[in-house]
């Protein structure tokens, strides 16, 4: 070994621990990604104000599909049932004969229009005061089957036009915490930032997932409600039709 081989070893240690020469600093350990980022370990790991957010989106979700199934259900039997009673009277001739028939004396609008000619029994001759009041309750009829059937649909309407911004608190709540966490941790690390903003994305989804769905079945539900409610007027005229014949004809109904 040479002699500046043989000093520069001697050397370079003293120096070091006279504190001239400093050592390579050892790196600090970066923070890593978090392995999991699964949609059941953002929930989990998410900040209870932000789980709060899609709890309560999740339950909107489930009222907009169990309103969805029973109005479906609801719809379908009331609609057939009013198709039928529409054939139905449509092929008679006389209200007298919708009377000889028990399934059609169940039928609302047949009950509507049986109390009226029997309340109105001495002022038949008056034909367009008969049926007036006739059509009155027709219309009242009209108006309360059109208040049920949009019972909980409205609802949907609530959850489309608030669940979007809910989403957006959560999504908000949660870039508030990615930047807190880069404050206190003085860092931009993507460790660091990203729970924050898969919590904020996670809210935002649950939102929409509430959202589009609610938005979509108000809207097929108003139109599905809008056909129900001209199938009822539809009856409710022929049933006028009936009555109409049979005070022209002057036969005494009841």
């Amino acid at each position: 070994m040479t002699n500046a081989k043989i000093f520069r070893a001697a050397l370079v240690p003293a120096l070091t621990c006279a504190g001239l020469v400093a050592m390579p600093a050892i790196a600090a350990a970066e923070p890593v990604v978090p392995a999991n980022l699964s949609v059941g370990a953002m929930f989990v790991n998410a900040d209870w104000i932000v789980k709060l957010v899609m709890i309560g989106l999740i339950a909107a979700s489930l009222v907009t599909w169990t309103v969805f199934f029973a109005k479906l259900m609801e719809l379908r039997r009331a609609t057939a049932a009013a198709r039928h009673v529409l054939e139905t009277v449509s092929g008679m001739r006389s209200l007298v004969e919708a009377t000889r028939d028990a399934a059609l004396l169940e039928t609302p609008l047949v009950r509507e229009a049986i109390s009226e000619l029997r309340l109105s029994s001495d002022a038949l001759n008056d034909a367009e005061g008969v049926k007036e009041r006739v059509l009155s309750r027709f219309s009242r009829h009209e108006a309360a089957v059109a208040r049920d059937m949009t019972r909980g649909v409205s609802i949907l309407a609530t959850i489309g036009a608030t669940a979007p911004f809910v989403g957006l608190f959560g999504t908000v709540w949660g870039i508030m915490n990615s930047f807190v966490g880069i404050a206190e941790k003085q860092t931009t690390n993507l460790a660091v930032v990203a729970p924050g903003i898969a919590e904020a994305l996670l809210a935002t989804a649950c939102g929409l997932v509430a959202a589009i769905p609610a938005v979509v079945i108000y809207n097929h539900f108003a139109r599905q409600i809008a056909a129900y409610r001209a199938l009822v007027s539809d009856t409710a005229a022929a049933i006028l039709r009936l009555v109409s014949r049979d005070l022209s004809r002057g036969e005494r109904i009841v």
